[in-house]
């Protein structure tokens, strides 16, 4: 388990781990192994200021990443409670370089607090991490007093 300012979350074992909490990166997390594909499963877990509700502001980060990330394509989007929480679940795939990728969000907000799971592997990989990445989403645990 890994405390982070006012977090904990735990994560795979051996996963090598950095932060920059000043600009919004409460954490990275890379698999200590590469797979055949050549991409190291990945998790980032981010927080922004938003001003707005969770949907809104879902919405338009989705919009931003459609823009950013080439052949962004939504697959799956849900809003669900999550351990007692609310929280946005989008599934998108999207490329860089020559790789095919998925990745899988889960944003919370906290007040005006929002926090964003994000994990991405190849495409051929993700039945191998997608429970991974879903059981890892499940151990957030923001303080009560972020909010």
């Amino acid at each position: 388990m890994t405390r982070l300012r006012d977090l904990t979350i735990s994560l795979p074992p051996r996963w090598r781990r950095r932060s920059d909490p000043d600009h919004g990166l409460l954490l990275q997390a890379r698999a200590p192994g590469t797979p055949p594909s050549g991409t190291r499963p990945e998790l980032v877990l981010r927080c922004t200021v938003v001003d707005g509700d969770l949907d809104a502001w879902r919405a338009t980060a989705l919009d931003e990443l459609r823009k950013r990330l080439d052949d962004f394509d939504l697959e799956d989007e849900d809003a669900f409670e999550l351990e007692g929480r609310p929280v946005h679940y989008a599934r998108f795939s999207h490329r860089h370089g020559l790789a095919a990728l998925i990745s899988e969000q889960w944003s919370w907000l906290l007040g005006t607090t929002g926090l964003t799971l994000t994990g991405t592997v190849a495409r051929e990989d993700y039945a191998d991490w997608c429970e991974v990445f879903e059981a890892v989403a499940a151990t957030l645990e923001p303080d009560p007093r972020a909010a």
